[in-house]
């Protein structure tokens, strides 16, 4: 089915809900329990570092939303005068680990904060199976008190659903968000992230049902639709329905392959340039000068970088601060984050994968004893590791230049990379 345009459903949509005025109540507050035991026998795990929450407090001693005030809801520009200040009370990070399911985990945000990023999303949550089942709460979200900021990551298309999950984390994050951006055929068929975009009122119920009953702000990662006018009346419809910070990625819902089509970051300037909320940068940022870059061509507060994070976690390092970053390195200091946090084997070899895919390029052979593994450990992928170092392999990494160059001898070839 092809993307169109809504334009027709913007003005049906401002005409019948965008008046409505706001209301709130309040419920009692769920949140995740710490343990220092293994996931397995955890129920809502979180890392033994975290400080332990109390159990559910009755309503009347809950904290107050984070838009309430002791005489009634901030409206117009107290507002956002408040997701201003909540920002700039974070630091304003600029560099930031983009949402990816399965590979934005608690290891590698630590990875990727050690070498520059300043915050960092969850990969996305189902909120209806984070609700319900205490085996995907244990194992698919941690976080311990060196994770901040952190804004957590839902996919949602029921408010009340969306809320009992966003309740659960509340307190073990800086930003509760709403994925309104995966393109993806999964998110077709489960009615959630992109292919909201035809059901805005949908959208703005799911927003204010956050906005008005979290004690932390909301914030929403969208596309772009392909008229720009609807973009802007998307993204200020959000804005509007207490949406706190919004990051843009500049493709449309139809534009899934980021390494054809450029994002488009003229439209996230429009954007930025129309809200008044802080508004993050998202596509085209394959390296440090591509950050800088988007920050400087869009205004944007700051930039998320997701799948060239993957294959170099030290992307937003300078050489200045850190030298050469060897991907041997990168592996061996990532698997010991995953030793000290465990997460599902699935995430891990997806990393290995991605942080070494120039070296098993260069030696197939190995990466084939990788795929081999019905169950891997961490004896193997350290030996791993070692083996490709034997063979001769090395690709260090610096900041902001872009040339190669290669040289190869008779027991196998050395690559030096002078690029991210």
């Amino acid at each position: 089915m092809r993307f169109k345009p809504s334009a027709a459903n913007f003005q049906h949509f401002a005409k019948h809900h965008l008046n409505n005025r706001l209301m709130a109540f309040s419920t009692p507050t769920q949140t995740l329990t710490s343990h220092s035991t293994a996931m397995a026998d955890a129920d809502d795990h979180l890392c033994s570092e975290t400080t332990d929450t109390s159990a559910p407090q009755p309503s009347s001693n809950r904290e107050s939303s984070f838009f309430e005030t002791p005489n009634g809801y901030l409206t117009g520009e107290a507002r956002i005068e408040k997701a201003w200040s909540h920002w700039k009370k974070l630091g304003e990070p600029k560099m930031i680990v983009a949402p990816m399911v399965d590979n934005s985990e608690l290891p590698f945000r630590i990875l990727c904060r050690k070498y520059g990023a300043e915050a960092a999303y969850t990969p996305m949550l189902h909120s209806r199976i984070f609700s319900e089942n205490d085996k995907y709460r244990s194992q698919e979200f941690t976080t311990c008190k060196e994770d901040r900021p952190l804004f957590i990551q839902f996919c949602a298309n029921d408010p009340e659903t969306l809320l009992q999950a966003a309740r659960r984390v509340e307190s073990h994050c800086d930003y509760v968000d709403i994925n309104l951006g995966c393109p993806q055929r999964i998110a077709r068929r489960g009615n959630y992230g992109a292919f909201l975009m035809d059901k805005l009122p949908l959208i703005k119920s799911l927003v204010e049902k956050l906005a008005l009953n979290l004690t932390v702000p909301v914030s929403c990662k969208i596309r772009i639709f392909p008229d720009l006018q609807d973009t802007l009346n998307y993204a200020k419809m959000l804005e509007d329905a207490g949406c706190s910070l919004l990051a843009v990625h500049g493709r449309t819902r139809d534009e899934k392959d980021g390494k054809k089509v450029r994002a488009n970051w003229d439209a996230i300037r429009v954007v930025k340039n129309a809200l008044r909320i802080p508004v993050l940068a998202n596509g085209n940022i394959r390296h440090i000068d591509d950050a800088r870059n988007c920050l400087e061509q869009t205004g944007a507060d700051g930039v998320l970088s997701a799948e060239s994070l993957l294959e170099n976690p030290a992307l937003f390092a300078g050489f200045n601060d850190h030298g050469k970053v060897d991907r041997g390195e990168l592996v061996v200091e990532y698997l010991k984050l995953c030793e000290k946090y465990p997460v599902p084997w699935r995430m891990i070899r997806s990393h290995v994968h991605k942080m070494l895919g120039e070296w098993f390029r260069i030696h197939p052979h190995v990466r084939e004893d990788l795929n081999k593994q019905s169950r891997l450990t961490f004896e193997f992928l350290y030996d791993m590791v070692d083996r490709l170092r034997d063979l001769g392999v090395t690709r260090p990494i610096y900041e902001g230049t872009f040339s190669e160059s290669l040289s190869g001898n008779k027991d196998g070839v050395q690559v030096h990379c002078l690029g991210v």
